[in-house]
């Protein structure tokens, strides 16, 4: 079982004719159709099919509120080490970046779960470089046994792990992964990922099925857009997240649309990604899986995200700090000395962003609902 021989289906796939061939009734079909095929989300992904983008929000909308009610859950990254062995050419924390590293000790981490937890927080995504000598399985674990005293759910966006490995954290409490393939696209993947463990394309792309195989009841996709083609990532992720729907059912999916953001290394995007697209990215998405998790993260500015709440979004983060352990330095107001992975684009308060869903209509959760 493997989502990389699924892929290899598409190895020599023409996304550009496809796209010539698309017509307005196909776009048509393809939104009032109950169940999508794979090639009816593709023409939802369509060059063509972004003015049909009210159509598809609308849509979007109603198949979001009857799967998950008019809630939006509510979630914080906690940056425990920004030490990598991997040169990633687009990534702040990449080992050819000449910055500050820095790794938590678990008192440190314990601090900045108190400041977290007091916003509200249930729910904490801990996140750390790819490094196994300065964040082991066992500091991971030690310090996953703290985040279980403040949190209700804990999801990981660490290094790849084995399936072992990944029982072993489901022990001491993890209920989740986040994982991005960054690109589907292998050659393009081997350009981006010159050194490190990362540079293993397959071996990343099968991350969320052994996680599956160790019961993680929450597994995240996603690709990171401007490295390549918008359609072809974004049809590859949904792909993903379908089959991983498929193969672990007792497992709720869930999928991320990050966009490239300023970082250490000044690396530029491939392709721009707009607004729009990413509006039709996420309204695509949830036609061709309606029981999937979209998350849009303090990447997204403030009133992008207010206006993506009503178009199926179902998490959010809040009050969010890319910085290992920003959130005591923040409370402190002092000078740090690393930076963050990338430059958020959301700087408002956890406060704030409630105040926004509710006045969308919706129901801000802060204890994990799914």
């Amino acid at each position: 079982m493997s989502f990389y021989n699924e892929i290899q289906k598409y190895k020599n796939f023409d996304f550009d004719a496809f796209a010539q061939k698309v017509s307005e009734n196909d776009i048509l079909n393809s939104i009032n159709k109950k169940n999508l095929y794979e090639y009816d989300f593709l023409t939802l992904l369509s060059p063509k099919a972004i003015t049909y983008i009210e159509f598809m929000a609308n849509k979007a909308s109603e198949i979001a509120v009857k799967n998950f009610g008019k809630s939006i859950l509510l979630y914080a990254p906690l940056y425990i080490s920004n030490f990598c062995v991997n040169n990633c050419v687009y990534c702040g924390f990449s080992t050819s970046n000449a910055i500050t590293r820095e790794v938590l000790t678990f008192e440190e981490i314990d601090a900045n779960c108190k400041i977290i937890a007091g916003y509200g927080i249930r729910h904490i995504l801990l996140v750390c470089g790819e490094s196994r000598i300065k964040t082991s399985l066992e500091y991971l674990k030690k310090s996953v046994g703290i985040l279980r005293k403040y949190f209700d759910a804990v999801d990981l966006e660490v290094y790849p792990l084995g399936e072992s490995e990944y029982r072993e954290l489901f022990e001491v409490g993890v209920d989740g992964v986040t994982i991005y393939q960054e690109t589907y696209n292998e050659k393009l993947y081997k350009v981006l990922h010159t050194k490190g463990a990362k540079s293993d394309y397959k071996y990343r792309l099968e991350t969320c099925e052994r996680a599956g195989c160790a019961d993680y009841r929450n597994l995240n996709v996603g690709a990171l857009l401007g490295l390549d083609n918008f359609v072809s990532e974004v049809f590859f992720a949904g792909l993903h997240a379908q089959y991983l729907r498929k193969n672990f059912p007792h497992a709720e999916i869930g999928m991320s649309f990050p966009r490239l953001r300023p970082a250490e290394g000044g690396f530029h995007p491939k392709v721009e990604i707009s607004d729009r697209q990413l509006v039709q990215a996420m309204c695509a998405v949830r036609l061709f899986i309606n029981r999937v998790n979209i998350t849009v993260s303090t990447r997204e500015s403030a009133s992008l995200r207010n206006n993506l709440i009503p178009l199926g979004i179902t998490k959010m983060s809040a009050g969010s700090s890319t910085e290992v352990g920003g959130y005591v330095k923040r409370l402190k107001n002092s000078e740090s000395l690393s930076k963050g992975q990338f430059t958020i684009n959301d700087v408002a308060s956890v406060e704030d962003v409630k105040e926004m869903i509710y006045g969308a209509g919706y129901q801000p959760v802060m204890k994990d609902m799914f």
